[in-house]
């Protein structure tokens, strides 16, 4: 606690500092890697869980900033059995993370990646190609599928299931906006988008296909109600719900003259013994 007291004073004092300003002194490297170190082993996070829902880490927003204007470009180069070379140019505060066995990760071979001050937890298995941003979180038994993104900062729960080509979008800035938060056992089905700080809590299953951000509304058919984001509060999937790509119609004499609709998300459920046995988690692949 002390150390993180410490790190987080710190970083505080280094938030306002110039690119120039920050490189002129000689203490803030040795800052920014302890504080890149708690993120690496899960110690803080960008957002976490509260009584009232869950709230934005600020300070933990403002250090990977500090690193993004504290890092030159550099070159990288991977030497590989399969290929020359592989290369990437980014910052020299952000390279790619590494794993041992003792953190029980699986990344299976094929061109994945996690970049560092990303924490993956235990059992988690991320299948190629897919990327993990900074300041990402992903608890145990979480499956990253392929073609996954999970956005800088964005919080992903235990034993959720991230299937082929989801993108969970990221966030940086503004400082105090709300990452996307995607709760426990969640099960989010091919090609889903889930972006703008939307919440899904624990149990939902997002069909393949949907889009959730804080433009389009949800319409819960079981409840009678719909779902939207405020100026106050992020879009939140309920717990338990199941959501399906939908549409409904758009007004006006034009669209009526052609029959136009526009997509919408629909929770046509809540989960059920039925769902649960057709969303069952296979703990032999972790």
């Amino acid at each position: 606690m002390e150390q993180y007291q410490q790190v987080k004073e710190d970083i505080l004092a280094y938030a306002s500092l110039g690119a120039d300003q920050l490189k002129a002194d000689p203490k803030v490297r040795e800052v920014f890697c302890r504080f890149k170190a708690l993120l690496n082993e899960g110690k803080i996070r960008a957002a976490e869980p509260s009584e009232g829902g869950w709230v934005v880490n600020q300070w933990v927003k403002q250090g990977i900033l500090v690193g993004m204007r504290l890092g030159v470009l550099v070159e990288s180069h991977v030497e590989l059995e399969s290929l020359e070379s592989f290369s990437f140019i980014d910052k020299d505060t952000y390279p790619l993370r590494t794993f041992t066995t003792a953190q029980n990760v699986r990344i299976v071979p094929g061109g994945s990646s996690v970049r560092d001050g990303a924490y993956l937890a235990p059992s988690v298995v991320m299948m190629p190609p897919s990327y993990v941003n900074v300041g990402a979180w992903v608890d145990e038994g979480t499956m990253v599928d392929s073609h996954v993104l999970v956005g800088s900062c964005a919080q992903v729960g235990k034993k959720v299931h991230l299937s082929a080509g989801v993108q969970v979008g990221g966030v940086l800035e503004p400082i105090g906006a709300m990452p996307v938060i995607i709760e426990d056992e969640v099960m989010v089905g091919g090609n889903c988008g889930i972006y703008e700080g939307t919440i899904v809590r624990k149990r939902a299953v997002i069909g393949t296909g949907v889009i959730l951000n804080g433009s389009t509304p949800v319409y819960d058919l079981v409840n009678g109600t719909i779902l939207r984001k405020t100026a106050d509060a992020p879009l939140i999937i309920p717990e338990g719900a199941v959501v399906v790509a939908g549409s409904r119609q758009v007004k006006g004499d034009f669209a009526a003259e052609h029959g136009l609709s526009i997509y919408t998300p629909l929770i046509v459920k809540y989960r059920d013994e039925r769902t649960d046995s057709a969303t069952a988690l296979e703990s032999a692949l972790r």
